[in-house]
This record gives C-alpha cells, structure tokens and sequence, in this order.
C-alpha cells in the first residue's frame, strides 16, 4: 500500500529532514548533505526510499540530479488524512465536554 511506503519513509528523522530542505525548493545531494553529518551513499539511500514512496522525484539537467517534492505523492497524504477529517471535530468536541466536567 502506498500509504504505508508515505508514512515509514517520514518515519526516519533524517528522512523528514531531506523532505523538509526540499519543500523549500529544488536541490541535488550536494546541497541537501550541508548541516548534515550524513555520507553521500546514506543520502543517496534515503533520497532512494523517498523516491520510492513517491514523496521525492529527480530531474536531470546533464550530468546532475536535482529533487524536490513530488506533488503526487502529497496528493495520496491529502486523501488518506480527508478520511478522517470528519472523525476528528466530533471527538475534540467530546474531549472538551469531558474536560469541562473533570474541571466543575
């Protein structure tokens, strides 16, 4: 299921790191190494599990490989978060129900 490949991929904290550069905008490796103490191959492993879960593409231009968000794949987010959004309003109503009786 392509939800589960989402959510294991941001599951690693330097995972979300490299997708949190790369919602700012386009970078290669290179520039999505700085700040980081992470090796070229683990970068090129984590970029590789982000592509997979279709959270990341590449563009080539020539001999370098530039990614960024791929919108697809925060389409499939959107979708699966939508089927719970009518969920959620009714329990937060009930927690502030139940928190006002503990407090009287």
């Amino acid at each position: 299921m392509v939800e589960n490949d989402i959510f294991k991929a941001l599951a690693d904290p330097t995972r979300r790191t490299i997708f949190g550069k790369l919602a700012i905008g386009s970078m290669n490796a290179s520039a999505l190494r700085e700040g980081m103490e992470i090796s070229q191959s683990a970068m090129s492993q984590h970029l590789s599990v982000l592509r997979n879960a279709k959270l990341v593409r590449e563009e080539r231009q020539g001999r370098f490989v530039n990614y960024e968000v791929d919108p697809e794949g925060l389409l499939l987010v959107v979708r699966w978060l939508a089927k719970y959004r009518a969920y959620w309003p009714a329990r937060v109503d009930t927690l502030k129900a139940l928190l006002k009786d503990m407090d009287q």
